[in-house]
């Protein structure tokens, strides 16, 4: 419905006011015999049909919201791609309605209050634009731990606002946050009051999924799948998940929460080609047997899959980092296979990032790929994967000779652990 062409093309709602509406550039008379003429208004502009309309008027703001702030995005001349959605495509999760792109953008790494914030803005943007509609965050993203997500708030209230309903916003609990025996883990205190920080950061009434983040041993699982329950009753989220649950405990979890009547949806676990043992271990079989969709996180393992460490390790890369990579991930044997799989990924014009991340989502069982980025073009790149994500039998037996575990599964304390019923 947005208006095209040089500024005269014209189109009507059936809505009546007599206030004027800020257009992009300027201000035109609205009220004409009980109808809107919308000139030169941008793509969000049909918003002025449904009850955001007083918000873009000049004049007129019964919640006394900031009129200044809310058209802050089209002042600087952002409006989201119109042909977002013309070649994405979306995969049910499970046998939930919910949808997700093949392929979502997480600010575990590089959306921190540390971080750039224009250029977390810049990708976030351009995520949108390319029809990446889901958002995946945690209370303890950072850093500063929390940080993530009011960035990400931000970048909502300035570029998104009115794109809400078209996104799906995730957060998780489970990571230590505060001092004190309710601070981490899965007790019910917890899990409430961690998503109520969350909302608060992010200028949310609700998120879309959460999660709980780890398995907490000490605190009964029927106890944590309730905690999940009580949020999504109280319209604090839609959908629930659980992240790094072995296929024992995503069986038990489940079946707690069916019987509660909030069915997990979906689980978030680590998986690459260095990293199986979503495979190994049956958590895929599982999932796909329970009828939950699977959203696989740090495709690339940890930056390992990429182009970055075949010459060794560069600076400002995230194993240069203290503490970021485990001693061993990068050894001769792994930079070996990652060397061969980069030789492969070159016969089939691609990046070693993107055949990793197709890779992935060769299996039916993964929903999404739930990547990360330091900057607009390597989320490009990232996105490209999607042009080619066909594997012959040959190139799926020749990377199999090199996908083998590389120790790179950081989370496997979580996975190993069981929670007393």
């Amino acid at each position: 419905m947005a208006a095209k062409g040089n500024g005269t093309d014209q189109e009507t709602c059936g809505v009546s006011s007599p206030y004027q509406v800020k257009a992009y550039h300027k201000t035109v008379p609205t009220y004409r015999g009980g109808f809107f003429t919308l000139t030169r208004l941008t793509a969000w502009s049909f918003c002025l049909m449904n009850k955001t309309l007083d918000r873009f008027n000049c004049g007129h703001d019964p919640e006394g919201n900031n009129q200044e702030e809310d058209m802050a995005s089209v002042e600087e001349g952002w409006n989201a791609n119109p042909a977002r959605y013309d070649n994405a495509t979306y995969n049910r999760s499970g046998k939930s309605g919910l949808m997700l792109p093949q392929i979502t953008l997480g600010l575990w790494q590089n959306f921190g209050g540390v971080d750039v914030f224009e250029t977390q803005r810049a990708m976030i943007r351009r995520a949108f634009d390319r029809g990446v509609i889901h958002f995946d965050l945690a209370n303890n993203y950072g850093p500063p731990p929390g940080s993530a997500e009011e960035n990400f708030g931000k970048v909502l209230a300035k570029d998104l606002k009115f794109h809400r309903d078209e996104l799906v916003i995730s957060t998780k609990a489970g990571y230590r946050m505060w001092p004190g025996p309710y601070g981490e883990w899965g007790s019910r205190k917890y899990l409430i009051s961690s998503l109520d920080q969350s909302l608060s950061r992010m200028g949310l009434d609700y998120v879309d999924i959460f999660y709980s983040h780890r398995v907490d041993p000490n605190t009964p699982l029927a106890e944590t799948m309730g905690a999940l329950d009580q949020i999504v009753r109280s319209g604090k989220a839609l959908y629930v998940g659980i992240s790094s649950y072995s296929a024992e405990m995503t069986r038990k979890a489940q079946a707690i929460l069916t019987d509660l009547g909030t069915p997990c949806v979906i689980h978030q676990p680590s998986y690459s080609m260095l990293n199986r043992w979503v495979e190994t271990e049956g958590l895929l079989d599982t999932l796909s047997e329970l009828g939950i969709g699977c959203i696989a996180f740090s495709p690339l393992a940890q930056g390992l899959l990429t182009n970055k460490y075949l010459d060794g390790v560069p600076e400002n890369s995230r194993a240069a980092l203290e503490g970021s990579f485990q001693p061993g991930m990068l050894s001769e044997d792994n930079l070996n296979r990652v060397r061969a799989l980069n030789e492969i990924a070159k016969r089939r014009g691609q990046t070693l990032a993107q055949m990793a991340i197709a890779w992935v989502l060769r299996r039916p069982e993964i929903t999404s790929a739930l990547i990360g980025a330091r900057h607009v073009e390597q989320l490009d790149n990232s996105l490209d994967a999607l042009k080619n994500l066909e594997f012959s039998a040959e190139e799926l037996a020749e990377i199999d000779k090199y996908a083998t575990d590389g120790g790179l599964n950081l989370w496997q304390k979580s996975s190993d652990s069981e929670a007393p019923v």
